[in-house]
């Protein structure tokens, strides 16, 4: 993708030219879309060849696994055991504790960008929902993305008067998790429902309006260390904004702030929203360099 000679949106681009980026002088390097999809990949590789020829790396699926003997617990799945059994065993304490004190310093949502395998679909369904609305055959439907933490409350309050994940039947994180890692399942179907509405119907849906994992991952980033860190560099063009999977996080991109700022003497911000998910797509278009990826502690190590 050439951000210096194009306004290289996610929406303007080839979807294949955007696993790449240019420097100024033309050299080709991954993007950082490239990188997430690889990790991504290479995270479930290890959970399918785990359990498929037993090399025991990365055993079980995104709700709870072991990394080599290690535990990790999501934690909104531990909240839900909790509510629903008013139990919680020692390894789901350590798992939990170790994946929540491994986002708080990589960043909470760094999980839905990096780690969730429906990402991948959802950018795929993304792509084509663009494309379909380009041609005029569907129409841009948006609603208010807080009501994410409605449905957190309504899912955990499911699990406490229910005794039972009720979330986990129709999560389609876990059915595609599980779906790599043991094989087919007809929990597939819904997967394939909730693309279609997000092609058909409203961009990104479940990760923008339902999904209470990366809700929960959110609420962590709240206070993660690694950030992305705008500086005045930026001329305003707003296609970092175009290209957001929560573009309500680089609200402060605009130009609207800058006397603020010129008069405060700011010449860097952090975005500190809690959606933000670190996929770094921002950073690919930016043409002006005037984002990147900081670990804001670094002062005091």
């Amino acid at each position: 993708m050439d951000k210096w000679n194009t306004r290289a949106t996610i929406k303007n681009t080839t979807f294949f030219s955007t696993f790449f980026d240019k420097t100024k002088e033309g050299k080709t390097f991954l993007s950082y879309r490239m990188k997430r999809w690889i990790v991504v990949i290479s995270i479930h590789l290890l959970f399918f060849l785990s359990f498929a020829i037993d090399i025991q790396a990365l055993e079980g699926t995104l709700n709870g696994s072991r990394f080599l003997g290690f535990h990790l617990i999501d934690p909104f799945t531990t909240i839900q055991v909790f509510l629903s059994t008013y139990h919680m065993p020692i390894n789901v304490i350590i798992g939990t504790s170790t994946i929540v004190l491994f986002y708080i310093f990589i960043g909470g949502k760094t999980y839905c960008s990096w780690v969730c395998p429906y990402g991948i679909i959802s950018e795929i369904g993304e792509k084509i929902h663009n494309t379909l609305i380009n041609k005029k055959i569907i129409k841009e439907r948006k609603f208010d993305h807080r009501i994410r933490h409605v449905f957190w409350f309504m899912f955990l309050i499911m699990a406490a008067t229910s005794g039972y994940l009720v979330f986990e039947t129709f999560n389609v994180v876990g059915i595609l998790s599980r779906f790599i890692t043991y094989g087919w399942s007809l929990a597939l179907g819904w997967v394939l429902v909730v693309f279609l509405i997000e092609v058909f119907f409203s961009r990104r849906a479940w990760c923008t309006y339902v999904c209470p994992i990366g809700t929960t991952y959110g609420y962590i980033g709240k206070v993660s260390a690694l950030r992305v860190q705008w500086n005045d560099n930026c001329d305003h063009c707003m296609v970092c904004h175009d290209v957001c999977f929560e573009n309500q996080v680089l609200d402060l991109t605009k130009a609207k702030y800058d006397k603020q700022r010129e008069e405060k003497g700011i010449k860097t911000q952090y975005v500190t929203g809690a959606d933000c998910t670190l996929c770094g797509r921002c950073i690919d278009v930016c043409h002006a360099d005037a984002l990147k990826f900081d670990f804001r502690l670094k002062g005091l190590v």
